[in-house]
């Protein structure tokens, strides 16, 4: 290798440097530079000097690991580009947008920056718009002033020069390095498991914080790429075809229709509502309140079919959820940190949705805020929806706190059914109550907590159940409303997640309710207790009381067609064969049809949740195997062509073009 350390030569004589000095400098500067990234990065993630500290004092061999990861990343853009300055100023630059992002990731939606973000294009810029506060300013600032500076030193650097072979062996020795961690060779596996990284997926703002940014970004590059299964071949999926066509023949006939009375000969509409981080707060250990704040919820528990579903997602991940309701696929065979809506779903689906749209149903989705964010204006199009209405659709819309008011969601759904003339399928999702709680934003709170909470802890609770009360009444005005209706209506009611209630779970801590903020110390039962959330159903036609102790939100879709005796298609006929052995599936959890307690599936249902991977594995990545075995139409049911067109440009009311007179002039930034 031919290396050349020159001064530059137009500097004086006296200001050039001798050989050692640019070797010293060369050195410095790569030694440096990545170890300054890497501190710098985590300063603009962790927010102060402190914590940044403390953190790499506690961590020496993660923060090398991250400094290596960076050096790799300087020396391969050096082999590109070569120039020290410039490729130091790219790499700066690279490392701070990573950070900065990071950042405004977690201040949006409490997760950090993915690989597969990279994907998003205008959503990048919308995120970017809604953080403007001055800790934001000051980061963006920050990273610029560093990318400056490390440019500028092109006139004080000595000038390196490589022979091409080397550049290219260098860049290539890099690369490998990156990809190497990237997809966990095994040698890399070893320094990973010699250091001591632990990686953990299911919790990826600790994953983030334990091992470092770049660390962490660099194992999820592997999470990016699902794995096909070993058993998955056309066989295996034409024998889960005929499996369950013969289900399908065992049990047909066996079902009581709907009483067609109570229907009076119409399809019922059936409204979902999934309830931005709604829970109970009356389920917190030695906490009591003042009056309840979920009377309906609470009353409805004791009259209708209910009971608690089981989330993939603690405090985020909103679309996570509506992916494994609306499609009844699961989350479990995902890489840790997938969003399906950003990485997966780039063709039609099949989805609640479609299935509905094939029963004569229009099927319509709502959100109470911004249509482009999880890319629901694409997805829900991809899942067989006919329209879809976002924030930018209500017209100057109730605000509650910070967010369109769970009130007016429900105005906007009684108006969208009692204006349609079709029987409708209808997704809906509120945000009022999404976080954060630590600022009383409702006023004062009618809802006293009492317990042995800091008065931070009692303010973020006290303002978090005012918003699961409106929740609560919202819902019970739907009720009223279809309760006089003519028209037989079904609504299942339920939370995305329980809410984040504080930093390192602090209010759950507090009260009692789990026994530690180390999510990776909790026991089965406290991680059962922390994913699971109240479902109740209401129904103005007579329908069976049925107690649902805990199923997965996979297959809540499943049992909702059962309750209307209504056929199932074929993977939602897997799904309900499966929930019968396991109703509960997560990834790090499994519970049993006697609610027992397991880390892993029971051996016995070990071959059914294999077919349950497969077909997910079929409809999402695989070759549609099963689509040629049964259920063709609805297995490969196009997009509707008219998606979205009563929401169109031409459409739209002047007065949703802009912000509502009604909207408050900001929004926190941890928008869903």
């Amino acid at each position: 290798m031919h290396l050349n350390l020159k001064p530059r030569n137009h500097l004086p004589k006296k200001m050039r440097p001798n050989r050692l000095g640019a070797t010293i400098s060369l050195l410095l500067f790569m030694i440096g530079l990545p170890i300054l990234s890497v501190a710098g990065m985590e300063l603009l993630e962790r927010g102060t000097l402190h914590e940044t500290a403390q953190w790499i004092a506690s961590n020496r061999s993660l923060f090398l690991l991250n400094v290596g990861l960076s050096f790799c990343l300087l020396t391969f853009i050096y082999a590109v580009v070569g120039s020290l300055a410039i490729s130091g100023s790219i790499s700066t630059l690279l490392l701070g947008l990573m950070a900065l992002i990071s950042y405004m990731k977690v201040k949006m939606i409490g997760e950090p920056f993915f690989p597969w973000d990279i994907l998003l294009n205008k959503e990048s810029m919308d995120i970017a718009s809604l953080v403007t506060g001055k800790a934001a300013l000051l980061r963006i600032g920050a990273v610029v002033i560093a990318v400056i500076l490390v440019f500028l030193l092109k006139w004080v650097l000595p000038r390196v020069s490589f022979s091409i072979v080397s550049r290219i062996g260098l860049g290539l020795f890099s690369l490998y390095a990156l990809y190497a961690f990237a997809i966990k060779t095994p040698l890399a596996g070893k320094i990973l498991d010699h250091i001591g990284v632990n990686e953990i997926v299911w919790n990826q703002k600790e994953n983030y914080a334990n091992n470092g940014l770049a660390l962490a970004f660099t194992l999820n590059v592997k999470n990016s790429i699902v794995q096909k299964p070993e058993t998955y071949s056309d066989q295996s999926i034409a024998t889960v075809a005929a499996n369950l066509q013969e289900v399908g023949m065992q049990k047909a006939g066996l079902k009581k229709s709907v009483d067609a009375d109570s229907l009076k000969g119409k399809k019922p509409n059936v409204i979902f509502i999934m309830s931005e981080a709604f829970w109970d707060p009356t389920l917190l250990t030695n906490v009591t309140f003042s009056e309840d704040p979920v009377p309906t919820i609470h009353r409805l528990q004791k009259e209708t079919t209910s009971g608690y579903l089981l989330s993939p997602q603690f405090g985020g991940g909103t679309s996570n959820v509506e992916f494994e309701v609306l499609t009844g696929n699961s989350m479990s065979f995902l890489p840790g940190g997938s969003i399906p809506y950003q990485q997966y779903i780039t063709k039609p689906v099949p989805s609640l949705a479609s299935y509905f749209a094939d029963q004569g149903y229009k099927s319509m989705g709502i959100h109470s805020y911004e249509g482009w964010f999880w890319n629901r204006n694409s997805v829900y199009k991809e899942l067989g929806f006919e329209s879809f209405k976002s924030s930018e659709h209500f017209v100057n819309p109730e605000m509650k706190g910070y967010f369109i008011s769970d009130a007016e969601v429900s105005r906007s759904i009684i108006d969208e059914v009692d204006k349609t003339e079709d029987p409708m399928f209808m997704y809906t999702v509120t945000m009022q109550n999404h976080g954060p709680y630590d600022e009383p934003r409702y006023g004062e709170n009618q809802f006293k907590a009492q317990g042995d909470l800091t008065p931070e802890a009692k303010t973020i609770l006290e303002t978090y159940a005012q918003g699961a009360h409106d929740a609560d009444q919202s819902l019970q005005m739907l009720i009223d409303h279809f309760q006089e209706s003519d028209e037989p209506t079904m609504i299942v009611f339920y939370g995305d997640h329980l809410p984040m209630l504080g930093l390192d779970y602090q209010v759950y801590k507090e009260a009692g309710f789990i026994q530690t903020s180390n999510a990776n110390d909790w026991s089965l039962e406290e991680v059962k207790k922390m994913h699971s959330i109240p479902l109740v159903t209401w129904s103005n036609f007579d329908m069976p009381k049925q107690d649902i102790p805990l199923l997965s939100d996979s297959f809540l879709g499943a049992h909702v067609l059962d309750m209307l005796h209504m056929e199932k298609p074929a993977n939602f006929k897997l799904n309900a064969e499966l929930a019968a052995q396991v109703p509960g599936l997560l990834s790090n959890l499994v519970v049993d049809a006697n609610q027992e307690l397991h880390a892993e599936v029971p051996e016995s249902a070990q071959a059914l949740r294999d077919d349950y991977r497969n077909v997910q594995y079929d409809l999402l990545f695989g070759k549609q195997y099963l689509a040629e075995h049964i259920d063709h139409d609805y297995l490969t049911k196009t997009i509707q062509d008219s998606f979205n067109a009563e929401f169109d440009e031409g459409n739209v009311p002047p007065q949703t073009q802009g912000v509502s007179s009604n909207t408050p002039t900001s929004k926190p930034v941890s928008a869903q």
